[in-house]
């Protein structure tokens, strides 16, 4: 099959790799229809995380070919979402709500997913059939559900408790910043600031249910949100970038008592422990539990009730995955389908 090779930084290539096949009695392998690049994919493109030689992707949909002899939930034929961590769903772990951090977890991305088929572990407690063979113009938001909007998700609903009344503010306008926008607004919040200095990304957060847009960084991106929350901070913070200065604004926007949600991937953050103390605010985050949301996102997309999909930009075929690393890169692209 042909799948996505990171060779080096700044090394993207698509090669024939290996066709997947069961390992495990608890696998299942499926024919990927669509798949995507993540901002974390970034990372290791630029050099960041020492990857070499490695099979890129962890957001998928598709039709399963092959189940093992253990898997009785999932079905050949079944058009399934997963997560980028497999989980098996039954651990204690898991029954709390924190399937990506299962004590039987996989990283998808060691699967790579950015490829014509993929193995997938665990593949009762991780993958989700949707109910039926989704319309076309269904695979996209579907895909988004995979890793963006369930990330965004979490980050809002779960760790930064956003709900009715409250004032939300959106530290990264990458695609899980924007989703996470989409989910503070169905979650009924009264007030959600977008940080954004891109007019497009902008407008799609106003589209996703932003009220208000804040440009600068640092101290005076905090100032703003300080001034339209009546010097008190928002009360639902989340930190979709994963760096130093992108923490730091999350907490300082977020009033005390509030919440900060983090999901962004943290390279090289440190958390000074005495103005974290004094701050009063909540933190919580991580790799989000997708396969917790699935069913709710899955529902919510199937009846055309959000269309996170919108987030994607770029659609490329698989063959154009160089094409796709290099526009996000760049920043001229926010989120790159890749089709199969």
């Amino acid at each position: 099959m042909r799948g996505v090779i990171l060779r080096g930084p700044g090394d993207v290539r698509v090669e024939n790799r290996d066709d997947p096949r069961i390992v495990e009695p608890t696998d299942a392998v499926i024919k990927v229809a669509a798949t995507c690049i993540c901002g974390s994919d970034l990372w290791p493109y630029r050099g960041a995380d020492d990857v070499h030689d490695a099979p890129m992707g962890h957001e998928y949909v598709g039709t399963v070919t092959e189940v093992g002899a253990d898997v009785t939930k999932i079905e050949v034929g079944d058009f399934v979402v997963g997560s980028f961590f497999t989980s098996d769903n039954t651990c204690e772990i898991c029954r709390s709500g924190y399937q990506s951090i299962c004590i039987h977890r996989t990283p998808m991305g060691r699967e790579g997913t950015q490829a014509q088929f993929a193995r997938i572990p665990n593949a009762d407690g991780t993958l989700v059939a949707t109910p039926g063979t989704p319309d076309p113009d269904l695979i996209p938001s579907l895909l988004a559900a995979s890793d963006v909007l369930g990330t965004g998700w979490f980050a809002a609903a779960v760790a930064a408790q956003a709900g009715p009344g409250k004032t939300v503010a959106v530290v990264g306008d990458g695609a899980v910043g924007l989703l996470g926008i989409l989910a503070a607004k169905h979650l009924g919040a009264e007030r959600i600031i977008a940080m954004s200095r891109h007019a497009d990304r902008q407008a799609l957060a106003r589209r996703f249910g932003a009220t208000d847009i804040v440009e600068e960084r640092g101290a005076a991106g905090v100032a703003n949100i300080k001034e339209l929350t009546d010097g008190l901070g928002a009360h639902s913070t989340v930190e979709a970038v994963g760096t130093q200065e992108s923490m730091d604004q999350a907490i300082r926007s977020t009033r005390p008592g509030g919440h900060v949600g983090y999901v962004g991937v943290s390279h090289d953050v440190v958390l000074e422990g005495r103005p974290l103390f004094y701050s009063g605010v909540h933190l919580h985050g991580g790799p989000a539990p997708v396969r917790r949301f699935l069913p709710e996102l899955i529902r919510l997309i199937w009846d055309r009730a959000i269309d996170p999909g919108a987030v994607f930009d770029l659609t490329l075929p698989l063959e154009d995955a160089t094409v796709g690393y290099r526009a996000m890169d760049e920043r001229r692209a926010t989120k790159v389908l890749l089709t199969v």
